[in-house]
């Protein structure tokens, strides 16, 4: 038996001191309740001892002798004398019980109650963990517990004692207390935890508690790692020396011996009897309590002896053996793994325990239970070496978390105990990582995975990073396993495996880039593979441990920063994003958890991405408003909360594996390996300093741009292709990179050197032929010297020299590349031999030792070299010299065991460690580096890469998927997508993701009869609809392509009914309602089918079909009806409304879009065409304030529709419609106005036949327009357009020839067919925007397409400038429209204007009086620029509505009335069926029947109309005449008085008469000749109010000759037709007013005509007129009232002495005769009435001559009876 003698029993300072004081005088004790439960304890396990077998026949004497009730005996009297436990140390009162525990000699039942009774106290915190014993006592604990001792019984009762031991050592550590425990103690109790847990003859509930109480312990120890540091060099050397065990097992005694504790003089001395004295030698194991000095720790001093028991502790006996690989302790300090020592924990387990031995004679004896009788697990740590006084870590004080100071020894001689730390954690992971090494025979799939288990908690609760020495086993060891369990079979292993990867990449992938690049290949390969062997399950989980790594905040930026721009590294994230991608799409059709976790991972770089845009979205906006606020007080607190919100959402999740955990220490790996080395570590801090981060050599920054990524990446490519060439053959590897400016020409060797160095894509073979060629000896140099030697031994820099490349079989290259190497390494290394041969010499000795020992020929043939031929062979090379003996002793032996491999040759497990090996090696250079990078950088190229992928991946599984979870997950992939590519600009992306959507709605796919039915009853296609809009709504700006097809969506919703009502109904001028439906049903007689033939095909149809025709069935209906509630949800209304915030290259797509919908054979009808048109016209309307930059396409799509059309038809119409709101709604705006009126001579390219037909929309249009904006039209050829307008519509006037020329001169392309002029060609080709005049319109660039070039011949004969098309872009193209009333060939003395009018419609005509009436009477838009085109405009207008317009309805045909059903294009054969049900007359909406009725015959009401037309104008004539005086004079007035002089308004009598008052006269006088007798008699009551008005006094001589000969003398040349032959009383009466008018007219204004020298002429038409009038009636009334007023006038121009002349022999003038000559050939009587006294005498002669005089003058008249009588001037010489 072995045990541990306890340090005499010593009371603390203050007890001595109560044993002094005066309570013994009789004052009352309050005693210490945990005193008590002490006793209790001490009575409860001596009880148990007494009760036991071996003291059932005691005595008195036995129970003194006995040492372990003795001690409990002691300890009563020690608590009946204190009245405060903690006035004695803890070991005091543990002791008794702990000397149970170790008892051999007691039984299973009592060592459990003394486990109890230690757990008890534990738990009660009896033990004060601030006092100065604590340490020791919890040391003895921890001993006596781990090496407990009992008398086995049965198993069972075995195992709860097992049980209580795992209790206590679970408490014990676990408790305050604990944190004194020293290193070596956790691993004697970590020991014992894990024999019984891999112990499998214990039972399952045993071990699984031994495993959970090692999961809380692990839980605990890493929880503190935080706290602990890492310890300087110094200690580390100190520590090695302390902790290092020996390879065999020790005994007792040797370890308690060799154990030297400083001596310390007891606190507390009992007096013992001289029994005890005895007791101590006697061999039976007692422990002596005698006055001696006490060690700190547990462990008999050097005077103290203790004996061994004679039963043997059979788990020390089995040796142990700890290979150099597996104890980390023994590398050397100069390592580049810069691990410091700790205490090792061997992980060699016997697995064959031998039954016990005993070597006391008592054979009988029932061989004792203990911990260590189960096979060990962990050797035991013990110190092995004698004290140093040299222990530099003893010179500090350690403070634990609690506060408590632990002070070591003042005396030189002794050392303090020191509380746990790193070493014990160090050596715990070096030990759970060598159980999970699965090529160590030794552990079992239990051991593994309870390695990894809990690795798992470790990991979980700290981060080792900061721990270099705990790093190192990470990197080399635990990867390494790790990857290796990731190709068992047993996917427990596989999971857990997986597991600790996450943990192990999430928190320290820093420190680990080569090996994370190496597992993500692993799980590529392993979801790849297609091996049927390979379990689905494991795939899955591969994937799911993929997802889980992108799902870390910054990963998926990091493998794309530190790999694919890695010039040397994989392209893990671009493979990575192809495979998830291919492996999202199901080869079999069916959708299983992988291909949704390969989804998931690829949504997961978007999930990332969409928060990082939306944060910064949100940051942006706060910042803004914090900008524009200025920050009052209140808000910038609001600001600055949003702010913080904003902020945690970018750095949500940041990694934090740089920063420091509870003040830790430092990561060690983010130093230079050289520093790693050094005493960089203060072990005073606290806290330590940050690192700053490294940076890789191939970036500029720590954040690269975006462009140097790419140059990167693009060098990278160059790279790979240069190794390909290089590894075929080197000259043209060489000579790619050196084209590519990759290598230096010529070549640089340095840099050729460092390249084949650092890139692992080469082949070793070749590089070993390169840099070994004669040629390239420098570059050879250059090769060796990339390579560090210093430090190494010469087989080890070897094993590292032919690592790097493929040494050749040919002896004088190998001569050259070892010469080259150890020239090198002498350099390296100070040159340690006597010369370059000695070194050359040995380092050719190793390969042949190597080749000797390992090539297998070799072998066949001669025994292997030993040590001492292998020392033979060198004897005397160094020099004349021996090499040192133990140097060559180490190298043998690291030959022996570990073949120096050629990189061609390694396979399997060689090969592993060869890779492995390089790996490591280049994580040890600056390649290592790995760069973190925040949340949300590079997002922009990640998002690039991957949308591609993911938008197919989500396509697919949104399209196969039924369930409803997965397909919400889609749709949100699909908006996260959107937002994202809207937040950076990606046009093309949203394009792909609304074409893409756009597939899933259905609404592209159905015929029109099924789409209510399928689209309603497709929940998906709902989503997909919503999705859509949703995404138009939100992101529209970003939409290009896309377009497209949401307008082609929302044609198929237009055809089958299913828009809101609101976006069919258009604006009408014409309807009462103003409103028309783009949609018209038919009526049953207008359909096709005659009632005949509806039934037979009811005949002929089956009962199904029947009831199919009888109307929708109720499912139908129900899908109707929820498609109609989609669409309205979908609000596709909002396009147009919240159009005007899109970006303007955004609207002008979506323009483009709509403009491309043309009427066809094959895709769209009129119906499409027109709905698309409106659909144009109000999002113009809604972008008037930018509608500068949209005006030409529009301008131009409308003149196509109107002006290319060859029949008119509804679309023709809605175009003109259009045209007309567009520049109703825009001509407020100053800035496009003068382009809208400008592009209103559309509506005059057309052709005249359209133009009719189109006239009572443009009627109420054109007064619409003048009514709201009449005002904002101020130019003159504004004007000019608006009035022809009103001529050509109002009174069929044809369009200026030169427009119509233009419009016939584009269309003129040969030999067209109706469509190919109608439509226009595809332009899908088009670019995005509108660069060009015309570029929206293809065919108008094609050659032979040019426009009519203006001629001079045009401009005068028509008095407008050509406008074709493209010239109505610029509207100062158009100089100096001519304002002439009328051309030149207009007769002036004519009262009509002599223009060929047309057919027109009488309403529109009367609408465009209405508007002419509306400018006429407000003086406010009667402008100068105006005035003549409104008189001339009101004169065509008369003409026009002469006789109640008689005239042009006779020239109306019915060939001129339009079918729209014949200009109907055919539908697409899907969709006859349902489109041909609305194949309804265009005009159904409105009352047609007058239009048609205006047709066929003249209605009563047609009369009623056209009076008024006829009234309005004579209104509006004399209105205008009568104002026209004072409307001249203000304009004199307000004119500017430097306006140039032909630009200046006169405001005279003559210009009045001239512009004004003449034609209006002549208008008047026109409508006197009406056949319509009210009209004639109202006609002449205006002539006669306005010839006679006061203004007209001040018109001069020749103005008023000018009235006669333009306004009196036609009106009575026309009334002498027979007008209106039905009312020939009427037409005598009219005559009998126009007579008596132009004698009133002539009286009045008889004194000014008298000055006119053709006065004569003037005089003598008048009777003229008289003669005729006077045999033109049929009844009196004629002949009665022109004597009357030729009397009138006679007598007072006789008056007036007119007809006298004192020159003359009469007495009378010539004109006396003249006009008597003329009166008697109609009147030959009047003369004797009005004169009978005067008679003149004629003679004969004279009147002859006279007489032939009068009668040329008369036949003169005759010829001209008025017109050209002023150029007789014979009548002046008279």
């Amino acid at each position: 038996m072995r045990r541990r003698p306890l340090p005499p029993l010593r009371l603390a300072s203050s007890s001595s001191a109560i044993l002094d004081a005066g309570w013994m005088e009789g004052s009352v004790r309050i005693v210490d309740k945990n005193i008590y439960i002490v006793q209790g304890e001490i009575n409860t396990v001596v009880g148990a001892i007494k009760r036991s077998a071996r003291w059932s026949t005691h005595t008195h004497l036995d129970e003194e002798r006995d040492p372990l009730l003795h001690s409990f005996r002691v300890l009563k009297e020690v608590l009946n004398n204190i009245t405060e436990l903690s006035a004695i140390e803890p070991i005091v009162f543990l002791r008794p019980f702990l000397e149970v525990i170790r008892s051999e000699d007691t039984t299973g039942p009592i060592t459990g109650l003394a486990l109890t009774s230690v757990n008890k106290f534990l738990s009660y915190a009896l033990i004060d963990s601030s006092h100065e014993g604590t340490a020791e006592g919890m040391e003895n604990m921890a001993d006596a517990v781990t090496h407990a001792r009992f008398v086995g019984t049965d198993p069972a009762s075995d195992e709860v004692v097992l049980m209580k031991i795992l209790q206590v050592l679970r408490t014990l550590l676990l408790t305050p207390v604990g944190a004194h425990l020293t290193n070596e103690s956790v691993c004697e109790i970590m020991q014992s935890c894990f024999r019984i847990c891999f112990e499998m003859r214990l039972s399952e509930l045993l071990r699984k508690s031994a495993e959970h109480t090692l999961v809380d312990m692990v839980q605990l120890l890493f929880t503190r790692l935080p706290h602990f540091k890492e310890e300087p060099k110094s200690y580390v050397g100190t520590n090695i020396k302390k902790l290092k065990m020996r390879a065999g097992g020790m005994s007792d005694s040797s370890k308690w011996k060799k154990q030297k504790r400083s001596p310390r003089n007891s606190c507390h001395v009992t007096k013992v009897s001289p029994e005890t004295e005895q007791s101590t030698v006697s061999g039976t194991g007692g422990v002596s309590f005698i006055d001696v000095p006490s060690p700190v720790s547990s462990g008999s001093s050097e005077n103290a002896s203790s004996t061994v028991s004679p039963v043997t502790d059979s788990g020390l006996e089995i040796s142990s053996q700890i290979s150099s690989r597996e104890d980390l302790t023994d590398l050397p300090l100069g390592s580049s793994l810069g691990i410091s020592a700790a205490v090792p924990l061997t992980e060699s387990r016997a697995r064959e325990q031998p039954e016990p031995q005993g070597d006391s004679p008592q054979e009988e004896k029932t061989p004792s239970a203990s911990v260590e009788s189960i096979p060990e697990v962990l050797e035991e740590c013990t110190s092995v070496a004698e004290h140093s006084n040299s222990a530099s870590v003893h010179d500090m004080d350690y403070v634990n978390p609690r506060g408590v100071r632990f002070t070591q020894s003042s005396q030189k001689e002794g050392t303090a105990l020191v509380p746990y730390g790193l070493p014990c954690i160090r050596e715990l992971l070096r030990f759970l990582i060598s159980l999970t090494n699965p090529h160590d025979r030794h552990n079992s799939e239990v051991m593994i995975h309870m390695g990894l288990q809990l690795l798992t908690v470790a990991l979980e609760l700290a981060s080792v990073a900061n721990f270099p020495s705990l790093l190192g086993l990470v990197k080399e060891e635990l990867c390494r396993y790790l990857f290796q369990l990731l190709s068992v079979e047993r996917l427990s292993l596989y999971s857990a495996s997986l597991r600790v990867c996450f943990l192990l990449f999430e928190s320290m992938r820093e420190h680990l880039k080569f090996q994370l690049e190496m597992y993500i290949k692993k799980l590529m390969e392993i979801i790849t593979v297609e091996n049927p062997k390979m379990p689905y399950e494991m795939k899955e989980m591969a994937l799911e441990a993929i997802v889980q790594l992108w799902r870390v905040p910054s990963f998926v930026t990091e493998l794309y920063i530190n790999y694919d721009c890695d010039y040397y590294c994989a392209n893990l994230f671009e493979d990575l994003t192809k495979l998830l991608s291919k492996n999202a799409f199901p080869v079999s059709g069916q959708l299983y958890t992988t291909h949704l976790l390969s989804l998931e991972a690829l949504l997961t770089v978007i999930d990332r991405t969409e928060a990082q845009c939306e944060a910064k979205v949100l940051s942006n906006v706060y910042q803004q408003e914090k900008e524009a606020l200025k920050l009052n007080p209140e808000v910038a607190c609001s600001i600055r909360e949003a702010c913080q919100v904003a902020e945690g959402l970018l750095t949500e999740g940041k990694s934090t594996t740089t920063g420091l955990a509870d003040g830790g220490p430092p990561s060690g790996a983010c130093l230079p390996n050289h520093l790693k080395q050094q005493d960089c570590l203060e072990m005073g801090n606290d806290a330590a300093e940050k690192t700053i981060p490294r940076k890789p050599t191939r970036f500029s920054s720590l954040r690269p741009s975006t462009q140097e990524l790419i140059m990167i990446k693009n060098k990278k490519k160059l790279l790979i292709s240069g190794s390909e060439l290089f590894n075929q053959k080197t000259k043209k590897g060489i000579q790619f990179l050196q084209e590519k400016h990759l290598l230096s020409n010529p070549m640089d060797n340095d840099e050729v050197a460092k390249w084949l160095r650092e890139n692992p894509r080469l082949d070793k073979k070749m590089i070993g032929e390169f840099v070994s060629d004669r040629k390239n000896v420098d570059l050879l140099e250059s090769f060796v010297r990339t390579f560090n030697f210093q430090g190494l031994r010469l087989d080890e820099a070897l094993r590292l020299y032919l690592e790097a490349f493929r040494l050749p079989g040919e002896a004088p290259v190998i001569h050259r590349l070892l010469e080259v190497f150890t020239e090198h390494w002498r350099k390296s290394n100070g040159s340690p031999f006597a010369n370059s041969d000695a070194c050359f010499a040995l380092a050719y000795a190793v390969i042949m030792l190597n080749t000797d020992q390992h090539n297998h020929n070799v072998r066949k043939q001669n025994v292997p070299m030993t040590l001492e031929e292998f020392r033979k062979n060198l004897k005397g090379v160094n020099g004349g010299k021996d090499f040192e003996q133990d140097m060559l002793e180490d190298m043998y032996h690291a030959i022996k065991n570990e073949e120096i491999v050629m990189p061609d040759e390694q396979t399997g497990l060689v090969k592993e460690n060869y890779v492995w090996s390089v790996l490591l090696h280049r994580g040890a250079t600056d390649e290592g580096i790995f760069l973190h990078v925040p949340p949300g950088s590079y997002d922009h190229d990640l998002f690039a890469m991957t949308w591609g992928p993911t938008v197919a991946a989500l396509s697919y599984v949104f399209d196969k998927s039924l369930d409803e979870t997965i397909i919400q997950k889609a749709i949100s992939g699909f908006r996260k997508c959107a937002m994202i590519s809207a937040h950076y600009g990606l046009s093309d992306v949203f394009d792909n993701l609304i074409i893409s959507l756009c597939k899933f709605t259905a609404l592209s796919s159905e015929s029109i009869e099924n789409l209510p039915t399928v689209f309603g009853s497709n929940p998906k296609a709902h989503i997909a609809a919503k999705t859509v809009f949703h995404l138009a709504h939100r992101h529209g700006d970003i939409l290009r392509e896309g377009w497209k097809n949401i307008m082609e969506g929302m044609l198929q919703l237009f055809r089958a009914e299913l828009l809101p009502k609101t976006m069919v109904e258009v604006e009408d001028f014409v309807d009462p309602n103003g409103k028309i439906f783009l949609q018209r049903e038919e009526t049953p007689s207008s359909r096709g089918e005659s009632a005949v033939l509806s039934f037979v095909s009811w005949l002929t149809l089956s009962g199904t079909e029947q009831s199919g025709m009888r109307g929708p069935s109720t499912e139908n209906q129900e899908a109707k009806r929820l498609a109609l509630e989609c669409i309205k949800e979908c609000d596709p209304e909002k396009l147009i409304t919240e159009s005007k915030f899109l970006q303007l290259e955004s609207l002008q797509e979506l323009m483009k879009a709509l403009i491309s919908v043309t009427p066809d054979e094959e895709t769209y009808d009129e119906e499409d065409c027109a709905f698309c048109l409106e659909m144009l016209l109000r999002i113009v309307l809604e972008n008037r304030d930018r509608v500068t930059f949209v005006w030409q396409a529009v301008r131009d799509h409308l003149y196509h529709l109107c002006v290319n059309g060859t029949e008119y038809c509804f679309l023709v119409e809605r175009a003109v419609v259009g045209l007309l709101r567009l520049a109703i709604r825009l001509l407020r705006r100053e800035d496009i106005s003068a382009l809208v009126l400008l592009s209103l001579r559309i509506l005059l390219m057309m052709k005249p036949s359209m133009l009719n037909k189109a006239s009572h929309q443009i009627a109420y249009g054109l007064h619409e327009l003048l009514k709201t904006n009449a005002a904002n039209i101020h130019s003159g050829d504004d004007w000019y357009t608006l009035f022809t307008l009103l001529e050509c519509i109002g009174s069929g006037v044809r369009p200026p020839p030169a427009l119509q020329g233009t419009a016939r001169a584009e269309n003129d392309t040969g030999a067209q067919s109706d469509s190919e002029i109608s439509c226009h060609p595809n332009e899908a080709s088009l670019d995005r925007g509108y660069t060009s005049d015309s570029e929206v319109y293809a065919d108008h660039n094609k050659p032979g397409k040019m426009h009519r070039s203006v001629t001079d011949v045009d401009v005068v004969n028509s008095g407008w400038l050509v406008v074709g098309k493209d010239d109505l872009d610029n509207p100062k193209t158009v100089v100096g429209l001519s304002k002439q009333g009328s051309s030149p060939l207009v007769n002036q003395y004519s009262l009509t204007v002599g223009m060929d009018l047309g057919p027109h419609n009488t309403k529109s005509l009367m609408k465009c009086v209405e508007s002419l009436s509306f400018i006429v009477r407000d003086a406010a838009h009667v402008t100068p620029e105006n005035f003549e085109l409104c008189v001339k405009t009101i004169r065509i207008f008369v003409e026009a509505s002469l006789n109640g317009g008689c005239k042009s309805q006779e020239k109306r045909g019915k060939s001129h009335k339009y079918d729209p059903k014949a200009t109907r294009f055919k539908k697409k054969a899907k969709e006859n069926s349902l489109r041909h049900l609305r194949a309804s007359s265009q005009h159904q909406h409105r009352p047609h029947s007058e239009d048609e009725d205006e047709d066929e015959s003249v209605p009563a009401s047609y009369h009623t109309v056209s009076l008024q037309v006829s009234q309005d104008l004579l209104d509006l004539m004399h209105t205008l005449h009568t104002r026209a005086a004072t409307i001249y004079s203000s304009w004199a007035e307000e004119q500017h008085p430097l306006e140039a002089e032909g630009n200046k308004i006169e405001a005279d009598s003559r210009t009045l008469w001239a512009n004004c008052w003449c034609p209006l006269l002549q208008g008047i006088a026109c409508l006197c000749c009406d056949a319509r007798r009210q009209v004639r008699m109202q006609a002449l009551t205006y002539l006669q109010r306005a010839l006679l008005v006061h203004d007209l006094q001040a018109l001069d001589a020749l103005d008023w000759e000018s009235c006669f000969n333009k306004v009196l003398f036609p009106l009575l040349t026309k009334l002498l037709e027979n007008i209106s032959p039905a009312d020939v009383g009427g037409m005598e009466e009219t005559r009998m007013r126009a007579s008596t008018l132009l004698s009133k007219v002539f009286l009045q204004h008889l004194s000014p005509l008298l000055s006119l020298p053709t006065f004569a002429a003037l005089w003598l038409t008048i009777l003229d007129f008289m003669d005729k009038y006077m045999h033109s009636g049929s009844s009196d009334l004629l002949p009665e009232a022109i004597p009357e007023s030729l009397k009138n006038m006679l007598l007072v121009m006789d008056t007036a002495g007119i007809f006298h002349s004192a020159d003359s022999r009469t007495g009378y003038s010539d004109l006396w005769e003249i006009t008597w000559e003329r009166i008697d050939c109609f009147l030959p009587k009047l003369r004797d009435e009005l004169f009978k006294q005067t008679v003149i005498p004629r003679p004969s002669l004279y009147l002859t001559s006279r007489d032939a005089s009068s009668k040329t003058n008369r036949v003169s008249c005759a010829a001209f009876p008025w017109r050209g009588c002023k150029d007789f001037q014979s009548f002046s010489t008279l």
